[in-house]
């Protein structure tokens, strides 16, 4: 993680030096998560989002950015029902093109998502923690990518992104994190 942030500070410096378009701004909004599971049925928990993002660049841009969320996912099975919660920290690095004018602008975006785990938050019965154990070992990160668009009106900001898992957060039980997040926006810079 030391690596990713030190790359994004040197990226961000190396832009602004050469004169490239840039905008710094923060961001919050809600998120609806699930974990896909072997032998489970899953469902979606709300989830919340907050940070900060900068964007380099204009028709095309690189978009870093570092936020906190809370996610999770519910569970049912024929022994019982379950819920973990999740507070992240995330390191997206998206790759984004631009379509319209600085008034009002559409953008399409992608790119990988570095996920650190802060804390857990989890209940199973105890017919569910006998069938399925070690079912709440979770790696402390994992990786991911997102894909999205957004709208910008001027200085305020929108998105609307899917983030799905590309290795799993337990392996044992193969699950993935699925992810779909709205947020709303403010560039300050």
């Amino acid at each position: 993680m030391k690596k990713i942030l030190l790359s994004t500070a040197f990226l961000v410096t190396v832009c602004i030096s050469a004169k490239a378009q840039f905008s710094l701004g923060i961001k919050g909004g809600v998120n609806f998560s699930s974990i896909s599971a072997n032998d489970v049925s899953s469902s979606t928990v709300t989830g919340y989002q907050a940070g900060a993002f900068a964007r380099i660049g204009k028709s095309w841009y690189l978009q870093p950015e570092l936020y906190v969320n809370g996610t999770g996912g519910q569970f049912s099975s024929a022994s019982g029902t379950g819920k973990v919660t999740f507070t992240n920290i995330n390191f997206p690095l998206l790759l984004g093109k631009s379509f319209g004018t600085t008034d009002l602008n559409f953008r399409l975006l992608a790119g990988p998502v570095l996920v650190g785990v802060m804390s857990k938050n989890e209940s199973f019965s105890d017919g569910f923690n006998a069938t399925f154990k070690d079912f709440s070992f979770y790696k402390p990160h994992n990786y991911g990518y997102q894909v999205g668009a957004g709208v910008d009106f001027g200085s305020i900001t929108a998105d609307l992104r899917y983030q799905g898992g590309i290795d799993k957060i337990n392996p044992k039980y193969g699950q993935v994190q699925n992810i779909w997040a709205l947020s709303i926006g403010y560039k300050i810079l």
